[in-house]
């Protein structure tokens, strides 16, 4: 497939579509969205509860955020909307300072994320290693099961939960297998509907006819309201009402931001299309922006909804679309019937998730990867579940640049000859920077070295300041000894600069390649894409 057309730039709708899509393609679309909005539901409600807000803020922000990312998002397919990662972050804000002052903080949010997706930083995600990616999906599938086990719980009497027992337990279980069983062999029957919107529909048809007293989406809470009202945040705009959301703003811009793009990526590595980091970042800020003037809670990428939408068919925006649009039937006609649904049945729905997107051949890998990367990546599964995504990947990230950075150190080294005239010559290869300064310098022998040496850096490249530093320090040391150091295939940018040092040496410059950290795909060109 031409890369050039999965960027997103075409009619809203037709991304990524199959050659020669037809209404059967629609259809799956939106029956994709259907079974998407069904999972929805309860999330939003149940993530709203988490930050301590009603849910109807859940559920209009599921609306808004997932409908404006469908739309413009970076990524046809993904789906957006409340979660987890964001409410845990947003709870002592609620309550030390009101709900107002977290509409206040998500307009913020959307703003600097806006920023972060004008500037093009979202590219960076590409320095995220495999192994962090890895973690993040293993966490996160560890993170969406036990999210579901509260459905097992019951009212106490007394204002708290209790786990289920006896036969309300074996119901509940019964009807979470079936449904699993039911995602797994439908496909093998007909393809015609999705298997989660098919299972969701038998299981609930099989309750409702006989008239099982089991767990409903309606005694999680009501979910009938109307249209969200346009609503400027009641704060006093003050410095003191800035200094207060802004550290919230930060964090949660982060955190939805980390969670949307690696979501994006692994969409993208599942369908086997590309995707525009910047333009999601884009999309998420002007979401969250619009969410927090219309009373909602703001939100990210949902990787488990948007695993539902990719294995039930959903390839273009059409499915996002649907979804975010049928939330707001839900909520506007049809709140009688889906608090009628069983949440066994959602639970199944979500189990069948995480076993779909769990990288259980990690497992299998672990033996054969470097021990440096089988760490990292048990590492970032345990902090995704016991902390959260941002921590977890922040740290994944760190180390693995350091263990990079030791693994780089120990390769620099030199070949060295002697020439016809009595000079040395010392021909580097590996990485010159601050963690190699120290093997770098134990190389030369200024002391004992002929009068003239040459430093030849081909096979090598000056990577930061503490290189320059080295550089600099060992031409001293040589013109110390009275003895005379040409530097060979410097690049222009090192010899500028060594600076006033260079008069200590002869810096023969040839030209050298440009490096680049990540490109933005939304960057390339297209010649460069094919």
């Amino acid at each position: 497939m031409d890369q050039k057309n999965n960027v997103g730039a075409g009619p809203v709708g037709t991304e990524n579509a199959p050659s020669g899509h037809n209404i059967a393609q629609y259809k799956t679309e939106i029956l994709s969205g259907l079974t998407v909005a069904l999972a929805l539901v309860p999330e939003a409600v149940a993530f709203a509860f988490v930050a301590h807000v009603h849910p109807l803020v859940g559920l209009y922000s599921a609306f808004i955020v997932g409908l404006i990312t469908a739309v413009f998002g970076g990524r046809p397919g993904m789906i957006s909307g409340a979660t987890g990662a964001l409410a845990v972050v947003m709870v002592s804000l609620v309550v030390d300072h009101g709900v107002e002052y977290l509409f206040a903080t998500v307009v913020l949010m959307g703003l600097i994320q806006i920023s972060v997706g004008l500037l093009r930083w979202g590219k960076f995600i590409r320095m995220i290693p495999y192994p962090v990616m890895l973690g993040f999906v293993n966490g996160l599938a560890i993170v969406i099961f036990l999210a579901q086990l509260g459905q097992f719980k019951v009212s106490d009497g007394a204002g708290g939960q209790t786990w289920m027992t006896g036969m309300p337990l074996a119901v509940m279980l019964g009807l979470v297998v079936l449904t699993m069983a039911a995602i797994h062999f439908i496909p093998r029957i007909t393809k015609i509907i999705p298997a989660p919107l098919a299972a969701i529909g038998i299981v609930t048809l099989l309750v409702i006819g006989l008239d099982m007293d089991v767990p409903r989406v309606g005694d999680l809470a009501s979910i009938a309201g109307g249209l969200p009202d346009f609503h400027i945040p009641m704060v006093p705009l003050t410095l003191e009402t800035f200094q207060i959301i802004l550290p919230y703003a930060i964090i949660l811009a982060a955190i939805g931001l980390i969670e949307s793009l690696l979501t994006l990526n692994l969409v993208a590595e599942m369908t086997g299309t590309k995707g525009g980091a910047s333009r999601e970042c884009l999309a998420q800020g002007v979401a969250n922006t619009v969410t927090g003037f219309f009373g909602g809670m703001g939100g990210c990428a949902m990787i488990g909804q948007s695993m539902i939408n990719v294995k039930s068919g959903g390839r273009m925006r059409l499915s996002g679309i649907t979804a975010a649009l049928s939330l707001l039937a839900f909520i506007l006609f049809a709140s009688s019937l889906i608090e009628q649904i069983p949440l066994a049945a959602l639970v199944g729905v979500m189990f069948m998730v995480v076993i779909g997107t769990f990288a259980w051949r990690s497992f299998r890998i672990l033996r054969h990867i470097p021990r440096h990367d089988a760490f990292v990546l048990v590492l970032v599964t345990a902090v995704t579940v016991i902390s959260d995504l941002a921590v977890a990947v922040v740290i994944g990230v760190i180390v693995s640049a350091l263990v990079f950075a030791w693994q780089s150190a120990k390769r620099i080294d030199a070949r060295t000859f002697i020439t016809d005239d009595g000079s040395k010559v010392y021909s580097l290869y590996g990485p010159l920077f601050f963690g190699s300064v120290t093997s770098f310098t134990a190389l030369f022998d200024p002391a004992n070295d002929p009068d003239e040496v040459y430093i030849d850096f081909k096979e090598s490249r000056v990577w930061d300041h503490s290189g320059l530093k080295a550089i600099k320090s060992l031409a001293e040391s040589y013109t110390d000894a009275g003895k005379v150091i040409h530097l060979q295939h410097l690049s222009e940018d090192c010899r500028l600069l060594l600076g006033r040092t260079s008069h200590l040496m002869d810096v023969s410059v040839l030209d050298d390649p440009q490096y680049e950290i990540a490109v933005d795909y939304d960057e390339l060109l297209p010649e460069k894409q094919n």
